[in-house]
């Protein structure tokens, strides 16, 4: 099957390659189904240096991309947005479209925090915008399961040796890691220095110069053998079954993370996004853990921290939606280690043509900056003791017509070997209390811990 399969591919793009009038060729092809993340994992062993991941909340629409047929990257910082949505548009105009009309072609990628703070070598490969054309697309869509090839239409013969391979291990999917490393270190990122930092926030809030701000702390972890991203992805594919989950990889260094947050998505005129801000643990018995659910409904940090996200999010979606739809109050959101103030918006007759200038718009919310916005930056820039790369940063895909959807990469840590980076952050107002942001910040950090099966007995 895989080598009657692997001669159709290559047999139709050498035909349409020699005949093309641009730059790329693609070749769409259904295909049975198989696992997104058994696919994932197929990548190294295929040559493939670069892999991704995404599958929105529901599971329906999955995206798995091995290889890089083309890359938009920049280390621009007030004009990078722009930079990649020129990018975008003059890449669809490069592509020859073949098979299935229905799959447009596909960018996944995701951009730093913050393009004015220096990076350090931690976020090494993952620039201040980057997004990338994969060469093997595999999707899941509305029941649909699709395999998309892009090559340039000369030289692609290297590619085409890898992609056979792939074919050819899809009938023989490698096995999952039975066991996870051993974890030999433990590291907290300057602890103290971070407490000080939220007391120097609660300060500056209580003065008037800023209303909210968010800051975040890391934790090193190292372990005995190297950290098999793959199975991270399938143990939070099981654990968190109603996030996003992502995986970016770049020579070996994979970003990973289940986001329960999405910052927008479009869809021909109609854009949604979801305010998410304020926070408890599960509780321990369902009694419990609807008595924390009204704690938090009713607590007035949590609500105030809420109602700056609803704010902002209102505003924008009413500058650029003809109408804008949302609960009058805030629902909860239940997620295996926490619970969240959650209020879902919805725009219709939205006017921007590209989900890129919304993601531009939208970055950072109140939920992962603070308010106001520009304040809230040189507050995280002053404050915090670390670099955030990638992270609490808008991370998704876009497709040819501008349509995508974008997550906010929080839940997440940086894979690089044998040793794994965890970040998490919360909310700075009035009356927030030191102590219990730090807690807040553990909880936070639970389901990478527990995907990569360490117990968090902070």
């Amino acid at each position: 099957m895989a080598i009657v399969f692997q001669h159709k591919i290559q047999q139709q793009l050498h035909e349409l390659a020699a005949s093309a009038a641009r730059p790329f060729v693609s070749w769409t092809e259904p295909l049975e189904d198989i696992d997104p993340v058994s696919f994932f994992m197929q990548g190294p062993a295929c040559g493939f240096r670069e892999r991704f991941f995404w599958s929105d909340r529901s599971g329906g629409t999955v995206f798995v991309g091995l290889g890089s047929a083309y890359a938009i990257e920049t280390e621009e910082t007030d004009g990078r947005f722009q930079y990649i949505e020129q990018e975008r548009r003059r890449w669809a105009g490069q592509i020859e479209q073949h098979g299935e009309a229905d799959m447009p072609p596909l960018l996944f990628g995701g951009f730093s925090f913050d393009p004015h703070r220096p990076p350090t070598s931690v976020w090494c490969g993952f620039s201040a915008g980057k997004l990338v054309a994969p060469a093997v697309l595999l999707s899941v869509k509305n029941g649909r399961t699709l395999l998309t090839v892009t090559l340039p239409a000369g030289g692609m013969e290297r590619d085409m040796e890898r992609i056979g391979r792939l074919l050819r291990r899809m009938e023989e999917p490698l096995p999952f890691s039975a066991t996870l490393p051993t974890l030999i270190s433990d590291e907290e990122e300057e602890k103290e220095r971070w407490l000080t930092a939220v007391h120097e926030a609660i300060a500056s809030i209580r003065t008037g110069r800023l209303e909210k701000v968010v800051l975040a702390r890391a934790r090193r972890l190292a372990f005995n053998a190297a950290i098999d991203a793959a199975f991270v992805l399938a143990r939070l594919r099981e654990q968190q079954p109603f996030a996003y989950l992502f995986a970016f990889e770049q020579d070996g260094r994979c970003f990973i993370g289940a986001s329960p947050e999405q910052l927008v998505q479009k869809e021909g005129e109609t854009c949604r996004s979801v305010c998410l801000a304020g926070s408890v643990r599960r509780g321990g018995s369902a009694t419990e853990d609807e008595q924390l659910g009204a704690w938090l409904q009713a607590d007035s940090k949590n609500r105030e921290e809420h109602q700056f996200v609803v704010r902002m999010i209102r505003s924008l979606f009413s500058t650029v939606c003809e109408t804008v739809e949302m609960p009058a109050a805030p629902q909860l959101l239940k997620l295996p280690h926490i619970q969240h103030l959650c209020t879902p918006v919805v725009g219709r007759g939205c006017l921007e043509p590209s989900v890129l200038r919304l993601v531009e718009l939208m970055h950072p919310t109140p939920a992962l900056g603070g308010t106001p916005r520009e304040r809230a930056m040189e507050a995280i820039r002053s404050l915090e003791p670390l670099d955030r790369g990638w992270y609490a940063a808008p991370i998704g895909w876009v497709d040819a017509d501008g349509n995508g959807e974008w997550a906010v990469a929080i839940r997440s840590g940086l894979l690089d070997g044998n040793k794994a980076t965890l970040f998490a952050g919360c909310g700075i107002v009035a009356h927030s209390d030191p102590t219990s942001e730090y807690e807040e910040t553990n909880v936070k950090m639970a389901p990478m811990l527990s995907a990569l099966g360490v117990m968090n007995n902070d």
